[in-house]
């Protein structure tokens, strides 16, 4: 474990400060699950997430740079871009699975959660070590789809029901 934390974690030897310079900020992780849930262009983003459009680009920036997002450009004129997980960023689901999952248990709305994680293959929930509770088959990324949840609001409902170019 870590002991004392100062304002950045430059200097500390440890996995999970290395990972906090990262990813340990909110917008981040937001930014991160969204890009889990398929949305890929700037103006998505920010209207999924209502976050001012500097902060937005900053974090999308040191995202590309830090390797876990990709800036591909989808249209020539005017010059538009979206951003793609690499294998690098893909590799935080279960990171992300888990966050959502405790979220789910321990500070959840009364009406249940909000997303529902399912295996694409048979449509059974996925439990806490990404196994499908229907069918026991071990899941990755490309095996689940995201639906809404029992708690789901207006807003989550649309995200996940709009389809993402």
């Amino acid at each position: 474990m870590c002991l004392v934390l100062h304002n950045t974690y430059e200097g500390q030897t440890c996995s999970v400060a290395r990972t906090l310079e990262v990813v340990g900020e909110r917008w981040t992780l937001l930014i991160l699950r969204d890009a889990f849930l398929g949305v890929r262009r700037f103006d998505d983003f920010q209207r999924s997430l209502g976050v001012a459009r500097n902060v937005l680009n900053t974090r999308l920036q040191r995202l590309v740079e830090a390797g876990l997002l990709e800036r591909r450009r989808y249209q020539e004129r005017p010059a538009r871009h979206e951003y793609r997980l690499t294998p690098m960023g893909r590799d935080l689901w279960p990171a992300l699975v888990a966050l959502m999952q405790w979220g789910d248990r321990h500070s959840g709305a009364e009406t249940g959660p909000p997303l529902a994680i399912e295996h694409r293959g048979c449509g059974g929930a996925v439990d806490d070590r990404r196994i499908c509770e229907a069918c026991g088959a071990h899941l990755a990324l490309d095996d689940v789809r995201a639906a809404p949840g029992p708690g789901a609001d207006a807003a989550v409902r649309e995200r996940l029901l709009t389809p993402t170019a």
